[in-house]
């Protein structure tokens, strides 16, 4: 246990399901009350049904991250309701397989805008109300180690570039933020079976053996293996740490 997260407020974009829900889940364990943000309607039952299991006070506001004015009318909410968040996750993200050649504008732009231009008006947002509030913050984007590699065989040239963009945009913050007492860190993915991507590989166990085949550890992540390293990052345990992305992914990238 982090006993220092007990009481404090974090926000999770993405969280009404897969690995955002599975991150406020951990942090609801560590005593946080948490905030689901999410374009999906049945965030508002994701966060009825963490409350109940939990015990800790869980919020969902439906809220598109590309929209700067929803953003501020959530955080203003939140502020109101259940005090200025502390914590931030970085959860909502998208990926579009298509072969460059053919993709469009639309798709691209798509997938910029949610995983990166998202991630960064999350992060303004929040550290807006750190500086207003007069207090520290810790913010985990959640990156991916396609932000380093290049999978294959599938082509996602949009997805390995917004989240290469996610690594140098956690930097490029942690940096000017110091000085306000914001810690900007990320946490890289390998594959996971979040729900949807254990959809996927059921219906393609062809290629989801591939995968498991280039991990060294044999299996792809559960959910709750992202637990420990990002209530680390949460906790004034890594009050030093700031401006990395630390990547899991059971040994993949270090072949």
């Amino acid at each position: 246990m982090f006993e220092d997260l007990r009481g404090q407020v974090a926000i999770v974009t993405g969280g009404a399901r897969g690995l955002g829900y599975s991150m406020a889940t951990g942090l609801t364990a560590q005593g946080v009350d948490v905030v689901l943000l999410d374009l999906l309607e049945n965030v508002v039952q994701s966060a009825s049904t963490l409350e109940s299991k939990s015990g800790q006070r869980v919020i969902g506001i439906p809220v598109d991250v590309t929209s700067e004015a929803e953003l501020k009318l959530a955080f203003d909410s939140v502020n109101s309701e259940i005090g200025s968040p502390t914590l931030l996750i970085n959860a909502a993200g998208i990926t579009i397989w298509e072969e460059s050649l053919l993709g469009s504008k639309e798709s691209w732009s798509k997938v910029i805008d949610i995983n990166l231009t998202g991630t960064y008006l999350t992060c303004q947002a929040f550290a807006r109300g750190c500086k207003a509030n007069s207090h520290s913050g810790s913010i985990v984007n959640i990156s991916s180690m396609s932000g380093s590699i290049v999978n294959i065989p599938q082509n996602q040239t949009s997805y390995n570039t917004s989240k290469a963009g996610v690594d140098m945009l956690t930097k490029s913050l942690a940096i000017e933020w110091a000085p306000l007492g914001i810690r900007v860190n990320a946490v890289a993915p390998g594959y996971f079976l979040s729900d949807m991507t254990r959809q996927f590989t059921d219906a393609n166990p062809e290629l989801a053996a591939q995968w498991r085949n280039l991990i060294p550890m044999g299996r792809m992540g559960e959910p709750s293996d992202l637990d420990g390293l990002v209530t680390l990052l949460c906790s004034s345990a890594s009050s030093y740490l700031t401006g990395q992305s630390i990547i899991i992914d059971g040994g993949y990238t270090a072949i």
